[in-house]
């Protein structure tokens, strides 16, 4: 691939990151004792350290990077209902009651983080463009027909079919075969959220010590002795909010998340009248294949946002790079000369059973494991975990109660994932 493919300025940190730098949080010394510790400091735990904090717990949150520096700068910032699972296959494991609070979370996650944006009045771009979910055979679009057509009282989706004829009105190609869209779905700019989210945090009072990994956390009569590099903090409750970089620390929850890269780019600005044709709606865009592309148009209408996976094991943004912009031209040829100026990577957390999960081991408060859709279930459940340590009612959920599983001989590290991307490109070619 020609090096002509890279901007003269290009980067290998997010793009979001150039509205919205890594920001400086003043030093602060260790305390002895903390209410609530918080490990992670990603949309999980700054949410639920705003819970406890703005409930009137001394919090402190610690972050072995940069605030924010894992996936919560690093996605797309495309937000769904974020449950992949479908009723009758959940209905089939849990029962049909359990089987709908789960979903139905999905529908809260999304419903409360556009008030939560807005009530807390964080510029993010936020908006609700919908979701155009595009069919990569025509088999695949069948199957979505029969989806729509049978919406669950209590979880419409409000959803359009939209046949292959029609297509080009959302988005600017042939290369599917139709899809549907989800008017409820919405976006926002990441970097701002992120930011938001941790100036709130700090308002309410809360500490976030940066560039501070801990190294272990142990279970005293009194709490939790969390050791870090500068010194060791008493803490009544322990928040693990890792997901993706969950690590050795907290072993129990690392053989239960899935560490996945997931890669993406942005363009170059484009001239109007071609994002105008490529993308003529602000849609963010998903598609059909287990190996999916997600996409969307910058904020600012001037670029295109390309994610995806693009090999079977991971790599590094400059092999990724040029691997996501021959799938992106492979649907949008026009885009054959475009050039990349960013390309990066972030980590999500799947479960093997592909749903998220909150709860308690040991005492430890956990929630993680989204499954590539953590925008608004991992803000979500954070503020539930947060209210669950304040002993609220409210902080119960439909997540609550259901068995973290793990694997034999899996010990945080995904050797199978390889065969496993081969296996879904397998399928996915097939179906």
């Amino acid at each position: 691939m020609s090096s002509n493919l890279f901007t003269d300025d290009f980067k290998t940190d997010p793009y979001w990151w150039e509205d919205t730098p890594r920001p400086r949080i003043e030093a602060i010394e260790l305390p002895k004792t903390a209410d609530v510790v918080v490990i992670g400091s990603g949309y999980t735990g700054l949410n639920a350290a705003l819970e406890t904090a703005r409930g009137g717990r001394d919090t402190l949150v610690l972050d072995a990077e940069a605030a924010g520096w894992g996936c919560s700068t690093r996605n797309g910032g495309q937000i769904s209902t974020s449950v992949k699972s479908d009723l009758e296959s959940l209905s089939a494991k849990y029962g049909q009651d359990k089987a709908f609070a789960i979903m139905k979370e999905g529908h809260n996650a999304l419903a409360w983080i556009e008030d939560f944006v807005g009530r807390e009045k964080i510029d993010c771009h936020f908006k609700v463009p919908g979701r155009f979910h595009a069919a990569h055979s025509a088999a695949q679009f069948e199957a979505l027909a029969v989806e729509v057509g049978h919406d669950t009282p209590g979880l419409e989706i409000g959803a359009e079919l939209v046949p292959r004829g029609e297509q080009r009105r959302e988005l600017g190609t042939d290369a599917y075969h139709g899809g549907v869209v989800f008017p409820k779905h919405a976006s926002l700019d990441p970097g701002r959220y992120h930011q938001g989210l941790l100036d709130r945090v700090l308002e309410a009072g809360a500490a976030v010590i940066e560039h501070c990994a801990v190294t272990s956390v142990e279970r005293k009569t009194d709490g939790f002795q969390v050791t870090t590099p500068r010194g060791s903090v008493l803490a009544r409750d322990v928040v693990v909010a890792t997901n993706g970089y969950t690590g050795s620390v907290t072993p129990w929850q690392r053989r239960r998340v899935i560490p996945i890269g997931s890669y993406v780019i942005a363009t170059e600005p484009l001239v109007p009248d071609l994002m105008n044709r490529l993308m003529p709606k602000d849609r963010i865009v998903s598609d059909t294949r287990k190996v999916v592309y997600y996409y969307r148009p910058s904020p600012d209408r001037t670029r295109i946002v390309f994610g995806g996976r693009v090999s079977h094991n991971e790599t590094d943004p400059l092999t990724s790079g040029p691997k996501l912009h021959a799938a992106m031209t492979g649907l949008f040829p026009e885009l054959a000369e475009t050039r990349i100026s960013h390309s990066w990577v972030g980590f999500v957390a799947y479960t093997f059973d592909e749903l998220a999960h909150i709860g308690q081991k040991d005492g430890l408060h956990y929630a993680m494991g989204y499954c590539g859709s953590g925008v608004s279930m991992a803000s979500y459940l954070g503020m539930r975990t947060g209210q669950k340590i304040l002993g609220l009612r409210e902080g119960r959920t439909g997540f609550d109660d259901l068995t973290f599983q793990t694997r034999p001989f899996y010990s945080g590290n995904p050797w199978f994932l390889g065969a496993s991307v081969m296996y879904y490109r397998w399928r996915d070619a097939r179906s």
